[in-house]
């Protein structure tokens, strides 16, 4: 399990490489849910999602072999983004496999930024390529399954914690009392449940999946990571399973997982930038119609925290899922 002190070596290790993402109140997202809800704004962060943290907590730790042998990452969009931009600016070489059901966008961006590409039929072939290349003697730089990349990710739950202490709004009046987390392979809510269960443990952490990617839901059910078969657009989340490092933390740390289907996830969006004034992708759009689920199960008094994991989607992206999903 990763402890707080393993979070506040990765906040120390990764600063100066990316960005102290605002903690903000939203009023517009508080009227529409009609609870008050505080935003970690992680769409902020260098290359537009959180995952930047745990991609530079993992490269600024490797030896001089490992950095020299090059390093390789599989992705459905943000992880590939974050390791190519980070492993330019260490002039360290970078491989990222990726499903071409990923963002064409992504994969652009990991091209430009100088990384390897390479495209395969699924995630679960991308995974299998992965593998392969890291017995041929790369440097995995695994999305979720390795505990400096949760310890990194975890420093958005440790920001997030102490701009709530020192802003006042733990206090007992106006303390939070629910944190909302999407999750693809779980290296996000892992992190940040750790964080908040040492800084803040009243607060009960949910994460929050989409149809056709329920990879950690059906582990929860299973009782240990499944391989699942994957068809949600929101390919950001889409990992065909969790690790045993993710599944164990969010058993022990997360008060449940919630299911949302992917028109609600677009629907999230959307709302995120009428009443938000944010411009957020599907995987944290997700957040929103899960919030109304933890609302109904709570009851009256919640004050939500949600976390805006990303905000890699282009106008072209969220237009035609709303046609698809006929939100127009």
């Amino acid at each position: 399990m990763i402890g707080i002190g393993e979070i506040q070596d990765a906040a120390q290790r990764i600063a100066g490489h990316v960005v102290r993402t605002p903690t903000v109140p939203s009023a517009g997202l508080s009227a529409l849910l009609g609870a008050p809800v505080t935003t970690k704004l992680e769409l902020l962060q260098r290359t537009g999602s959180f995952k930047s943290r745990g991609a530079t907590a993992k490269l600024l730790t490797l030896s001089e072999a490992e950095r020299a042998a090059g390093v390789v990452a599989v992705s459905g969009g943000n992880h590939g983004i974050a390791l190519a931009h980070m492993a330019a600016a260490l002039h360290i070489k970078a491989t990222v496999v990726m499903s071409r059901s990923a963002p064409r966008r992504a994969a652009d961006l990991v091209e430009a930024a100088g990384a390897s590409l390479r495209l395969t039929d699924g995630m679960a072939e991308a995974f299998a390529l992965t593998e392969r290349l890291r017995s041929e003697g790369l440097t995995l730089v695994h999305p979720f399954d390795d505990p400096l990349v949760i310890a990194g990710q975890g420093t958005v739950g440790l920001e997030f914690a102490e701009d709530l202490e020192s802003s006042g709004a733990s206090s007992e009046t106006g303390a939070l009392t629910d944190v909302l987390v999407s999750i693809g392979g779980g290296g996000l809510v892992a992190g940040v449940a750790a964080a908040f269960k040492a800084l803040l443990p009243g607060v009960r952490v949910w994460g929050v999946e989409t149809v056709g990617a329920t990879a950690m839901s059906e582990a929860i059910a299973a009782g240990g990571p499944v391989t699942v078969p994957l068809s949600s657009v929101v390919t950001t989340l889409s990992a065909p399973s969790v690790s045993r490092l993710t599944y164990d933390h969010v058993t022990a740390l997360v008060e449940d997982v919630l299911v949302v289907p992917d028109a609600e996830a677009v629907r999230g969006v959307l709302d995120f930038a009428e009443h938000g004034k944010v411009w957020t992708e599907p995987a944290a759009g997700c957040l929103l119609p899960a919030a109304r689920q933890v609302l109904e199960r709570v009851g009256a008094g919640a004050r939500l925290g949600l976390v805006v994991c990303g905000g890699n989607a282009t106008t072209a992206d969220i237009t035609a899922w709303a046609r698809r999903f006929e939100l127009e």
